[in-house]
């Protein structure tokens, strides 16, 4: 896969330690941190989906009732 924006150092030693670790998990433990990764990964995207739509005036502040 082609990436348009190349990691840092620091980014590469940390996606090492965490293929190494993936590497010693259970196909069972892999597959329900897959899925636990896949949420937080779309919680995020909404969180700046939130945030952008806010800082652009699209939306107001939320209010929790």
């Amino acid at each position: 896969m082609d990436r348009p924006v190349e990691l840092s150092l620091e980014q590469e030693f940390h996606l090492r330690f965490f293929e190494s670790q993936v590497q010693r998990m259970t196909h069972q433990q892999a597959q329900e941190f897959l899925v636990n990764l896949y949420e937080q990964m779309m919680m995020r995207e909404t969180i700046y989906k939130s945030f952008l739509r806010h800082q652009w005036g699209l939306e107001t502040s939320p209010s929790f009732e």
